[in-house]
């Protein structure tokens, strides 16, 4: 029999971005409140940065696995090195989260090889010995749920469940340094301000530099705001491409802080706006309202449970994914043209949030043509 409820040395894999592993959160907290578990996640180089600022995690192991998209996949060597180290923590039970789209059986593998002997995963295929609890995987030709729905609902069929649902990130105590920072790079704090993220990992999420600036031109006109452009130390020349066909009240802080201080800094801004990326899961932890430029990827990444307004576009056909599953969610949105978001709709939207009129991302469903659950 599967006895989760006596695990208490639990191995969580979720080797994707940032933002995929903020959407895990819930579920991690139901593993550890339910069971009284030890968590350990395995993740990438790209997450254990935010990993170190999640309450629920005990322990982090980083690899990143040939299979997903990754800055530094390791080779057939590493693989065998961290089954090596699986082995060695004597894990109870291992808890494979995926995106719809993503084939689970190699990371199952990892689990498998390490001989942890509880084993829970969604699966489209019947894995047979591979997992001690195959979870079906329905989605997408079923229906669509959020992704913090998807992983909770995964962690119910083995009776971990929780009352809190929301995102989990531990907050530092930076502001006082950062708010130093901005006053140093000619930031005004004592007046109206707001973060702007054009960064993106894929071109095919990507918004117009044309258009960013069309925007940040209008939130200053129109609402008195500063507009500061925020990014990672390699998205400072995209930044600066933006702030170049701007005026004045935009600055380019790319690159200014580190993660933690980055954080400090979403959590204090009153509204972000970002394109779909792991900014806007920050914005979910920390309750900050976001206008959220969405590219129409998965449907399923939008913020979660804070005030956010979506404001979808179409992805340009040579920059759809050639994944057979994407391609049929993609059905559904070419059934129409979306036309990419102006600043007109930009302003629109940050009105809504600005007047506490919390427009969660419902409309998506009409371009899904099936139930897109937030909650």
């Amino acid at each position: 029999m599967n006895h989760w409820s006596a695990c208490k040395n639990i191995l969580v894999i979720r080797p994707d971005n940032m933002g995929d592993l903020l959407m895990t959160t819930p579920a991690i907290r139901a593993l550890k409140q339910s069971f009284g578990a030890k968590i350990t996640v395995l993740t990438s180089s790209m997450a254990a940065g935010i990993a170190r600022m999640i309450p629920e995690i005990d322990q982090i192991i980083v690899f990143d696995v040939p299979w997903v998209k990754t800055q530094q996949a390791g080779g057939e060597q590493a693989v065998l090195t961290v089954v090596n180290e699986l082995k060695q923590h004597k894990f109870d039970a291992a808890v494979i989260f995926t995106v719809y789209s993503q084939n689970p059986l190699p990371t199952v593998m990892l689990a498998y090889l390490a001989g942890i002997p509880l084993r829970l995963a969604y699966c489209r295929e019947n894995p047979y010995q591979l997992l001690t609890n195959w979870v079906a995987d329905k989605e997408p030709y079923d229906f669509i749920k959020h992704q913090v729905r998807r992983d909770l609902d995964l962690v119910a069929t083995i009776g971990a469940n929780t009352d809190n649902e929301q995102l989990s990130l531990q907050v530092p105590d930076l502001w006082p340094q950062v708010s130093l920072k901005l006053q140093s790079l000619g930031i005004d704090i004592d007046k109206p301000w707001l973060v702007m993220h054009p960064g993106v990992s894929e071109p095919k999420r990507e918004y117009p530099v044309e258009l960013w600036a069309e925007a940040a031109n209008k939130v200053v006109a129109d609402l008195g705001y500063q507009v500061l452009l925020t990014g990672s130390p390699s998205e400072k020349t995209l930044a600066e491409k933006i702030k170049s066909k701007t005026h004045n009240s935009i600055f380019n802080v790319a690159g200014e802080f580190k993660l933690d201080e980055f954080i400090a800094l979403i959590k204090q801004t009153p509204l972000l706006i970002s394109v779909n990326t792991g900014t806007i899961h920050i914005a979910a932890a920390t309750g900050t309202p976001a206008v959220v430029l969405y590219a129409l990827t998965n449907p399923q990444h939008t913020p979660w449970m804070v005030p956010s307004q979506v404001l979808p576009f179409a992805v340009p056909l040579t920059e759809q994914s050639k994944n057979e599953v994407i391609v049929h969610v993609n059905r559904y949105f070419n059934e129409q043209t979306i036309e990419m978001p102006r600043a007109n709709d930009i302003i629109v939207a940050i009105n809504h949030l600005l007047n506490n009129e919390n427009l969660l991302p419902d409309d998506l469903i009409k371009y899904v043509g099936k139930s897109l659950e937030t909650k």
